[in-house]
């Protein structure tokens, strides 16, 4: 018998060595099995601590403000401002995942909540883990009115690492369960190499040790629960003799309770949990069997199969989709009815609906049911409102809504976070040397000679693009600057090689190593070190959108003479047949006015600083960015015939929303840029808001327009910087029509369209 057992263990010991092997081979580190543990880890809360969850709710607000809503016995309620003060906003920022507290409002800033008000007279010292630990009147206790809610302003910046997690307990005959963890733990050898891991035994963390769950009563739903938390949109069957074969050679370490879930669930703390009597007094299960879950990953994450009938077949335009989030599986919902992209308003939108949306683009559940316009606001209709799905739907399409309800804005767009499957992206790449996570010189894991080494980025060519794809990878959201020089960054000196050249990323890709790359014969002049890649990221970004009924109302034609043009034709806003004509002749101008909303959620600020700008003596005034837009012309069959382009030579805050004040005036050499929620306009009367047709022929075009055409300033979305209009030009007169955002039709309609489908590039 010690002979049979030595030999098993001999032969576990080798299989993960091969498994070590396996990942060497793929270029992941040993670690990647056990992650070292993050920078943030949850808190740890003594059972008598009230268990609540907070949000930040309520009117004209960005992501990291609001009012502050708490979810306490089963119920979302407010927080009164009496005795409020500046350590309780900072503890409730950080059990949120930011930094720190920037200030708090009272008297309802953000607007009245509803529901109970939870806590009352706060007394906070900034260093408890929970607001639940604050000294207060007690929980539920309180003579405020919601006239007093309270809100806070969070930090920008996130906790490195911060994850959400539900932490609320399960009571079960009055006692507390707390989930620690959960994970898949791959069993046969032939899955362990596989990335992501999809299936396994379904293993909890419970004082420390991981344990199986007895399969009795197991069921699909519950399956269904699980492979959601790790990013998976379903279930399949397994083969379970396989897993028999282990168990008997293995003897398991059962937890001691039976899950029952509903399968609609975002994670196993919610699904319902009690004491598993089937368990034989040795702590074994009756069945003899642990728990195994397979799961179907999405198509973005799942191995690569060529088959040969892609071609032969159409792909249907997706019916949903989601823009302006950070990272994959997240960002605004937007759903196509009749040929037109709108999105959902946020009333009664919560977890079970934004899950549907999540399993439909091939994510797991939802972590988060966002509102307010949290990742940025959409253009165009609002197709749908108060939506509640049971969660079993395939579609948000085929979920009720109120067909009637209508006055919604895009100020209350709905938004998801989904979860998604852990690749080890993040495994692969690093930021060294900046003064905080957020910034440093990019450096990439690689293989070389055999073993797994860390080196620099050549940044030739490494622009915002790249820098975007880089903070998506390591979950620090938006990029907010690409340099091509690090010399301020000392990262590691033994990291200072070129490990990756020649890359250039179209800005979607998961991982550094998705983009196009020199691969093993590296090629960079400038070399590593002080002349490497780095980044800076920012959770937040502006969003850049035209007004395409601006556009169209305000086109009209001029014939203007040379003479009152001489500082455009400094600026090259005419075309090239204009240098060889007389000063008393015409330039024929098709002329217009430009609308540019942001929609994002963080200021649009020139790239440039202002010691930077450039001073242009015929107009009297500063570019801050040279090409801000460009103005085309397309024949019908996608040639180009004509051309103008304009500077930002005062780019302002023209006009803002109700409730938000202009922040950014260029007179007298003032700051330039663009706040959320407010717009700057190019009236149809300045100089190069114009194309020059002079030498156009009469017929049928398209006219294109395209803001931040060189991905200077980083976005979060760019998709929507093109606008595009039919126009007609007679000889005498011009029309316009049909004007649209690149992305807010259906693929087929924008097809009609000639020259770019989005300004989102592939190559350059």
């Amino acid at each position: 018998m010690l002979l049979i057992q030595y030999m098993f263990y001999c032969s576990i010991l080798v299989l993960l060595e091969l498994v070590v092997a396996q990942y060497e081979t793929l270029g992941y580190p040993p670690s990647y099995l056990e992650p070292e543990q993050e920078q943030y880890s949850p808190p740890q809360l003594t059972p008598d601590t009230p268990r609540i969850q907070l949000r930040l709710a309520g009117d004209k607000r960005k992501h990291n403000e609001g009012r502050v809503e708490v979810f306490y016995n089963s119920q979302w309620g407010t927080v009164c401002d009496d005795d409020f003060s500046i350590h309780a906003a900072q503890v409730v920022c950080r059990e949120l995942g930011y930094m720190e507290a920037v200030s708090w409002s009272p008297s309802s800033k953000y607007g009245k909540g509803e529901g109970p008000i939870w806590f009352d007279n706060l007394h906070c010292t900034g260093k408890e883990k929970t607001l639940a630990q604050c000294p207060s009147n007690g929980i539920g206790v309180s003579d405020c009115k919601h006239s007093e809610d309270v809100g806070v302003m969070c930090s920008d910046k996130r906790i490195p690492g911060f994850k959400f997690i539900n932490i609320l307990p399960n009571h079960v005959e009055n006692l507390d369960i707390q989930v620690e963890d959960v994970r898949i733990r791959a069993i046969l050898s032939s899955l362990r190499k596989r990335i992501p891991v999809t299936e396994g035994y379904v293993e909890v963390k419970d004082g420390g040790k991981w344990k199986q769950i007895c399969n009795t009563d197991w069921s699909h739903f519950n399956s269904r629960v699980i492979c959601g938390m790790f990013g998976f949109p379903g279930e399949r069957k397994y083969n379970a003799r396989v897993y028999k074969m282990f168990a008997r050679r293995r003897k398991p370490t059962y937890w001691e309770y039976a899950v029952n879930c509903t399968g609609n669930e975002a994670h196993l703390s919610s699904c319902k949990l009690g004491r598993d009597t089937s368990l034989e007094s040795n702590g074994t299960c009756a069945e003899g069997l642990p728990v195994v879950v397979s799961c179907v990953p999405g198509k973005a994450f799942a191995p690569s199969s060529a088959t040969g009938f892609k071609k032969a077949f159409r792909q249907e335009q997706p019916l949903v989709r989601v823009r302006g989030g950070a990272i994959v599986g997240e960002g605004r919902v937007e759903v196509l009815k009749n040929g037109e992209w709108g999105t959902i308003c946020d009333d009664k939108w919560n977890l079970q609906s934004a899950t549907v949306v999540c399993r439909e683009l091939g994510f797991g559940t939802a972590k988060e049911a966002l509102s307010g316009g949290r990742l940025g606001q959409g253009m165009g209709p609002v197709h749908m409102n108060e939506v509640q799905c049971s969660g079993f739907e395939k579609s948000i399409t085929e979920c009720p809504f109120d067909k009637e309800s209508l006055g919604c804005s895009h100020e209350e767009d709905a938004a998801v976070r989904c979860n998604v499957p852990a690749m080890g992206f993040q495994e692969r790449l690093r930021l060294s040397g900046g003064r905080n996570p957020f910034e440093g010189r990019v450096e990439v894991l690689v293989e070389k000679n055999g073993s797994l080494v860390w080196g620099t980025v050549c940044s030739e060519g490494w622009g915002t693009m790249e820098a975007m794809v880089v903070c998506r990878q390591l979950g620090l959201g938006f990029a907010s600057n690409s340099f091509q020089e690090t010399w301020h960054w000392q990262g590691e000196v033994s990291a200072d090689s070129v490990a990756m050249s020649g890359v250039r990323c179209s800005g979607t890709e998961m991982s550094l190593s998705h983009c196009l790359h020199h691969g093993a014969h590296l090629s960079c002049s400038k070399g590593g070190g002080r002349n490497a890649a780095g980044v800076s990221c920012s959770e937040t970004a502006p969003d850049l959108v035209l007004n395409p009924q601006a556009v169209e109302q305000t086109t009209y034609m001029e014939d203007r003479p040379m003479f009152m043009l001489q500082c455009a034709f400094e600026e090259e806003c005419l075309s090239t047949s204009s240098k060889e004509l007389p000063a008393n002749s015409y330039r024929r101008l098709l002329r217009f006015s430009s609308q540019i909303h942001n929609n994002g959620q963080s200021d649009f600020r020139p790239k440039a600083d202002r010691q930077s700008w450039v001073w242009h003596d015929c107009h009297r005034h500063y570019h801050s960015m040279e090409v801000f837009t460009t103005y085309d012309l397309f024949s019908l069959n996608g040639t180009k015939v004509a051309e103008g382009h304009k500077a930002s030579f005062c780019l302002e805050d023209s006009e803002c929303d109700e409730g938000i004040e202009k922040r950014y005036e260029c007179d007298n050499f003032g700051e330039q840029g663009i706040t959320v929620g407010c717009w700057d306009t190019y009236r149809h009367d300045i100089d190069c808001q114009w194309i020059d047709i002079t030498d156009l022929k009469p017929g049928d075009y398209i006219f294109q327009i395209i803001i931040n055409p060189n991905y200077e300033v980083p976005e979060s979305d760019y998709t929507n910087n093109v606008m595009k209009c039919r126009c007609r030009y007679d000889g005498h007169r011009v029309w316009m029509y049909s004007c649209h955002n690149g992305g807010s039709l259906s693929t087929e309609t924008e097809q009609t369209f000639p020259g770019l489908l989005n300004n989102q590039v592939t190559h350059r």
